[in-house]
């Protein structure tokens, strides 16, 4: 069920809306996360289910078609990008209004304008504790960001010089360089146009934007989170349907995959994702007839992901700044045992080439090209002694912290204990923490090597290879880094991977990318363990809701084509 917080009703047939096109408005569409949000502040989200949440509520001058993943307009009417490269003019829609709530005068969501995007990435180039995501949106690329954020770091304002507004509705963003993702990016929930009276009223506990769905009544942490239908929204289909379709979205917070694998099965879950595939495998076996014949009653996909799971080395701290134990401890894991014995073959592939996913092949980036790390437990013994550390002798203390991740993340550290004291004769200790102090230690340098996982902002290697580039790195070690939480400097890193970005083209951006990727494998600075792929199962009364390689998930134009026996939400 629903929050009981809220009013129930049935859904009975005479309840229902229909739409055109034979769509229906009105029930609850509900599904399960592993982790709770951590923050829904634009500028501060780094974790996939806040991006997740944020994206629902919040809308950007872009957004991604679901399908697809390419960029299409949302607050933005249209965009367009002048012979340079350099110069996009966006023109906004006229009747956009960001959600009621009480911090805008007499309670009503006001109309967004042109000034409040300039507002809003202003904010993304201001220094602050809750600004997590300037170095990895707008630092250089826009023209007069960078120097917006070193204003701030003096306590200054200045105005960023390469956004200018044309009218109300209209304004110009000139880039220092020609980019294939900007459009991507501003898509991104960290670059979402948000009111300045709710950053006033709220800080960043704010949680008003312009989206499809506004925040439902609090919960407690651990528990569900409502989002409900948000009646202003500007957005249509089309056909001419006003959107969203659904009264609201659950989302429970479930301790593990098995667990919400068991309330799917149950009735208790429209979807779920991210199944082992031995539990696929039993469900359908089971019931095979409810995935066949003319009104199948789930839907199963299966899909690669742009989405890798790994260890990260800091390297400024003993004993992984020499790279020779970096490379050894690369060598000593057997990626495919842990596929197989951990994973329950939950994954696309081992981890032996580099930190791109292999689902950018088909956009001309093949990984299988690069030169990677395979199990080789003698050549790992041999560069350990060469390091002084020969059988694992005099070894530091390590210890990995970890979020609880649904508790695959501690399943797979304990199988990487075993076989780093089998194949090294190194003992290390774990930790599980919150997320949050996870996260403050590992910017902040305190550990000395970080389990993480990076699931793509947007359809580029960029985005899995500007965590390493090393000119977001402060000089001082005791100052926070992020994403760079590595603290990995490489002249050539930096300098291909600024080509890449810069490029004006694919194959260009590709090229460089390339040579910088493999310039982050010969210098062992991460332990790639797999890359993810996806089964999803979704009851077949659930429409419009597609799966892509981004987990990025759009819940704007999904309906219900019946209501399922469950309950529904009064908005």
């Amino acid at each position: 069920v629903c929050l009981l917080t809220c009013i129930l009703f049935s859904c009975a047939k005479d309840e229902k809306k229909s739409a055109m096109g034979g769509r229906e408005y009105g029930g609850c569409l509900h599904i399960g996360e592993s982790e709770y949000y951590q923050t829904l502040f634009p500028a501060a989200i780094t974790d996939a289910t806040s991006g997740f949440i944020a994206s629902q509520i919040h809308e950007g001058l872009t957004s991604l078609n679901s399908l697809t993943l390419r960029p299409v307009p949302a607050v933005a009417e249209s965009f367009s990008i002048d012979p340079s490269g350099l110069q996009y003019t966006f023109k906004l829609r006229k009747g956009v209004f960001f959600q009621d709530d009480s911090c805008f005068e007499g309670g009503k969501g006001r109309e967004l304008k042109a000034a409040d995007v300039k507002y809003s990435f202003e904010l993304l180039c201001t220094a602050s504790a809750d600004n997590k995501n300037f170095s990895t949106t707008l630092k250089d690329r826009v023209v007069g960001a960078n120097a917006t954020y070193e204003a701030s770091l003096k306590n200054q304002k200045k105005a960023v010089s390469g956004i200018q507004l044309i009218d109300d509705y209209s304004l110009t963003i000139s880039l220092k360089s020609p980019s294939t993702v900007f459009l991507q990016i501003l898509a991104e929930p960290a670059c979402a146009i948000i009111p300045h009276e709710a950053v006033e009223r709220y800080g960043n506990k704010m949680a008003v934007g312009c989206g499809p769905f506004r925040l439902g009544p609090s919960q407690s942490k651990d528990k569900n989170v409502l989002l409900l239908r948000n009646n202003n929204y500007f957005g249509k289909d089309s056909l001419g349907n006003s959107l969203p379709f659904l009264d609201s979205v659950s989302i429970a917070y479930l301790p593990s995959k098995e667990n919400e694998f068991t309330k799917f099965s149950k009735g208790e879950l429209d979807m779920v994702f991210s199944i082992p595939s031995n539990s696929v495998k039993q469900f359908v076996e089971q019931q095979i007839a409810d995935f066949e014949g003319k009104s199948p009653k789930f839907m199963l996909d299966n899909s690669a992901e742009m989405t890798t799971q790994y260890y990260a080395f800091n390297l400024q701290k003993p004993p992984f700044n020499n790279p020779l134990v970096r490379k050894a401890f690369n060598l000593a894991i057997d990626r495919q045992k842990i596929i197989d014995e951990i994973l329950n073959g939950q994954a696309f592939g081992p981890g032996v080439k580099g930190i791109t996913p292999p689902v950018y092949l088909k956009d001309g980036y093949d990984i299988s090209l690069l030169h990677g790390y395979d199990f080789d437990p003698v050549q790992a013994r041999k560069l350990l002694a060469e390091a002084g550390y020969k059988e694992g002798k005099n070894f530091p203390k390590v210890n990995v912290e970890l979020n609880a991740g649904g508790g695959k993340n501690t399943d797979v550290v304990i199988e990487l204990q075993k076989q780093l004291k089998e194949n090294l004769g190194i003992s290390i200790d774990f930790d599980i923490v919150s997320f949050e102090k996870k996260f403050d230690d590992d910017v902040m340098g305190r550990n000395s090597i970080m389990r993480d996982a990076w699931v793509a902002d947007y359809a580029s290697p960029e985005t899995f290879l500007n965590l390493f580039y090393g000119r977001t790195v402060p000089s001082d070690s005791l100052l926070p880094s992020f994403p760079n939480t590595s603290r990995y400097v490489s002249e050539n890193f930096d300098r291909y991977f600024s080509a890449g970005r810069d490029a004006k083209t694919r194959d260009s951006s590709n090229a460089n990318f390339f040579r910088a990727e493999q310039q982050l494998l010969d210098d062992a600075v991460v332990i790639v363990l797999w890359y993810e792929g996806n089964y999803r199962i979704t009851r077949s009364y659930v429409k419009n809701s597609f799966t892509n390689a981004m987990r990025y998930r759009n819940f704007t134009e999904v309906y219900l084509q019946r209501y399922p026996e469950n309950v529904s939400v009064q908005p």
